[in-house]
This record gives C-alpha cells, structure tokens and sequence, in this order.
C-alpha cells in the first residue's frame, strides 16, 4: 500500500514537472512590455490678452502664467511663458532693432541657437511665417528627437521688432513621453505666433 502511494506520488510530481516545463515556452520570444506613462488630463484650450508695458500684444493660456525674464543678462520685456502643469517654459526675448546690420546678427543668432540642437535632434525643419497685414515675418524651427528644445522661432517686422521663442521642457528630454503634452502646446504657441501684433 505504501509502495502505491509513493508510486503514485512519484507520478504526480514528474506529470507537475512536465505541465511546468511545457508552460515556460521555452522556444518562444520574450519581449520586454514598452514604459508606461502616467495618463495627462489636458485643460480646456481658452485664451487671454497679454497687455503688457511690451511693444507687441498676443493671446495665451489661461492656464500658463507670464513672469519677467530674472536671469543675470535679461532685458526689459524678455518675458517667460510657464506651464506649470506640464513643467514647460516658452522663453520669449525681445530686441528692439537698431540697425540693419544688427537685424541680420538677430537672425543668425536665431538660426545658429536652433541648430546647437543638430546633436540630439532627429531633423529640425523650418516654417516660413507671414502675416503681411501686421509686418509679421519670421521662421518657426520644428526640432525633432530628444533634443533639449522641440520648437523654436523668431518674429520679426523686419525693420524694428525682434522676438525669439523657445519651448523647454525642465526634465530629461525623452520625445516618446513628452510627445503628447509637446503636440498640445505647440498649439499655443501656433496661437501665440497668429494674434501677435506689433504696437
């Protein structure tokens, strides 16, 4: 009876064995399940004037808010646009143009500040903006990959005004997490760039 029973349990292992070793799956390709992210609930899209003491005007968020530039060279009417829900920053720098030769500095300046992202960018293209009834003229730079800045541009009348933008993220840049927030403001700031005018 003894002996039965020990059979029997000898059986129950080894059939316990093989169920085990045919669910491993042992010929089969493991793949690693992809990082998630935290799901975003993005606020209602309605606009504000921005009047301020600045010779342009444009419409914002309301859920951003407008502070002065306080770094150590800021000047007068360099303004950051926050977004604090989405730990983003469109610093915005305005020069007032005094010379040809100075306007053309402002666009190679714009145009080399862009492309310092060439080594963690993926493509960065560039938009032709014109908008001849309020002398607004400029370029808007699409910075693809994981690149610090994913959009970048500079309006201008081509005579006195001069405003840069940059669109920062104040963590790691990883293009694959930040893509949905970055489509959402880049809304902004294409709403921005349409109701600018100069004073």
């Amino acid at each position: 009876m003894e002996r039965k029973r020990l059979a029997g349990f000898k059986i129950l292992i080894a059939a316990a064995a093989v169920i085990i070793m045919a669910g491993c799956g042992g010929n089969q390709d493991y793949s690693p399940k992809p990082r998630g992210y935290f799901r975003i609930v993005f606020p209602e899209k309605t606009y504000q004037a921005y009047t301020g003491g600045c010779p342009f005007n444009f419409e914002f968020p309301q859920y951003a808010r407008l502070e002065a530039d306080r770094s150590a060279n800021a000047k007068p009417c360099w303004v950051n646009m926050q977004f604090p829900a989405f730990n983003a920053t469109l610093h915005l720098t305005y020069e007032q143009v005094a010379s040809k030769k100075e306007f053309n500095e402002l666009i190679e300046d714009a145009h080399k500040l862009s492309f310092k992202h060439t080594v963690k960018a993926t493509s960065i293209d560039e938009g032709v903006i014109s908008y001849p009834d309020r002398k607004l003229y400029g370029i808007y730079y699409t910075i693809e990959g994981n690149a610090a800045s994913s959009a970048q541009f500079y309006l201008t009348d081509s005579t006195r005004h001069y405003l840069r933008g940059a669109l920062y993220f104040n963590s790691e840049p990883r293009l694959d997490s930040i893509q949905p927030v970055l489509s959402f403001l880049k809304k902004d700031v294409d709403v921005m760039i349409k109701t600018l005018k100069w004073k």
